[in-house]
């Protein structure tokens, strides 16, 4: 009887728990992982091409070389070659390759290996494309540029250049600042304690290629405790017409520039008597004479029309300028003329270059300066100035110099790091 009564019990339970189990909901399987598909990265481009598409060869144009022995010894025969050029005329003249610049050819990479696009870049900023795969293209194109803005300032140990150099600050600011005050400072006279303060703009490419200068917003040359300041600002809608103005709105250009030639020293001074060291005797210097290397640039320092351009035994190489009827101006021993007789210049054009020619110990250019017909020295004269800046366009001239100005007088004299990131400038 008990058996029969565990028995019943067993049989009770089993029956419980195959009732329990059967009530439970199954388990679903876990879905299956997706398998993503990772996308390759793209192409890397240039020029707007996929580059890894091509055997790309990368050079220099060299002395010698022409755009139709390029091609050709890329695979592209005489023909081809004439016809590419007749094609392209109007967009960019192929004999214009200069030497020294670089091009890119894109070539295919099948068995044939011929040139199927070729690229010049003129400069860092400019590039032009010709495409001649299926038909023939060809378009001018600019790298877009960003404007970094920047504020410095130094004090002067010996020279401007000098000053600049050891700033780190590249020749193009130092010779852009020098041009700002080309009328207004004689840099020969630029002494060791002068200071200067510089807000300006640079122009990079790929927003690391340094490519130049863009402006000068604004500076401040502090010259025997004197401060010159400079702003540019436009005064009508012609995009050329910037110019600089000082502090009260007056101009800081002059009739005539201070020098006919840039980073230079005065060896010799206009004199009633000094000892010629060719002729050596005693005689009259009525030039002003600035030592200079073998070749430097010489400008013309005021707009005016060539009188005279060549050559005899005291002067050298010279170019005689008369400006108007009241003033001329004359540059000796020039190395090379590069102006003709009758030829229109103007203020800054170059003329000639520097050189020994004539009665000349060194290299150098004698300045002499002509006042109604008779030699005296220009440093010396009233010259005139050029126009101020007109009544109408004061109001917003001292509105827009007003922030640049605190801005410069605020700025300490040490270098200052970058301080913004202007937009980027339109791509022309």
């Amino acid at each position: 009887m008990i058996c029969s009564s565990k028995n019943i019990l067993l049989v009770f339970l089993c029956s419980f728990f195959v009732l329990v189990s059967c009530n439970e909901a199954p388990k679903k399987a876990p879905p299956p992982t997706p398998i993503v598909q990772k996308e390759a990265p793209p192409a890397p481009k240039k020029f707007g091409y996929a580059i890894d598409s091509f055997a790309v060869v990368q050079d220099t144009i060299r002395p010698g070389d022409s755009f139709g022995n390029i091609l050709d010894s890329h695979g592209i025969d005489r023909g081809t070659v004439f016809k590419i050029t007749n094609a392209v005329k109007d967009t960019f003249n192929v004999a214009r390759l200069v030497a020294g610049k670089k091009y890119t050819l894109l070539k295919s990479k099948d068995t044939s290996s011929k040139a199927q696009v070729f690229i010049y870049q003129p400069n860092r900023i400019d590039y032009t494309i010709i495409d001649f795969r299926d038909s023939i293209t060809a378009h001018n194109y600019k790298k877009p540029v960003t404007i970094q803005r920047r504020a410095v300032s130094g004090v002067i140990t010996s020279s401007l250049f000098n000053a600049m150099n050891d700033l780190g600050l590249g020749i193009s600011l130092t010779h852009r600042l020098s041009t700002v005050y080309q009328w207004s400072v004689d840099f020969f006279k630029i002494q060791k304690g002068d200071q200067f303060k510089v807000i300006y703009n640079e122009r990079y490419v790929e927003d690391s290629i340094y490519v130049g200068i863009e402006n000068v917003e604004a500076a401040v040359l502090k010259h025997f405790n004197r401060p010159y300041y400079a702003f540019e600002y436009q005064e009508d809608g012609d995009i050329e017409s910037f110019s600089y103005y000082d502090e009260l709105a007056k101009s800081l250009q002059s009739f005539f520039l201070k020098a006919p030639l840039e980073f230079s020293r005065i060896s010799s001074r206009y004199s009633p008597r000094r000892f010629h060291p060719v002729q050596k005797r005693w005689k009259a210097h009525k030039g002003t004479d600035y030592a200079a290397p073998h070749g430097t640039p010489i400008w013309s320092t005021a707009n005016g029309t060539v009188e005279k351009a060549g050559y005899t035994r005291g002067n050298g190489n010279y170019v005689k300028i008369k400006h108007n009827n009241t003033y001329a101006t004359q540059y000796l021993h020039m190395s090379k003329i590069l102006v003709k007789k009758g030829e229109r210049v103007k203020q800054g054009d170059i003329i000639g270059r520097v050189g020994s020619t004539g009665l000349a110990t060194g290299p150098h250019v004698c300045y002499r300066f002509w006042k109604n017909g008779k030699q005296v020295d220009p440093f010396r004269q009233m010259l005139p100035a050029a126009k101020d800046l007109k009544e109408a366009y004061k109001p917003a001239y001292f509105e827009h110099i007003a922030p640049l100005k605190k801005e410069l007088d605020s700025i300490p004299y040490k270098i200052i790091e970058i301080k913004e990131t202007v937009q980027q400038a339109p791509v022309l």
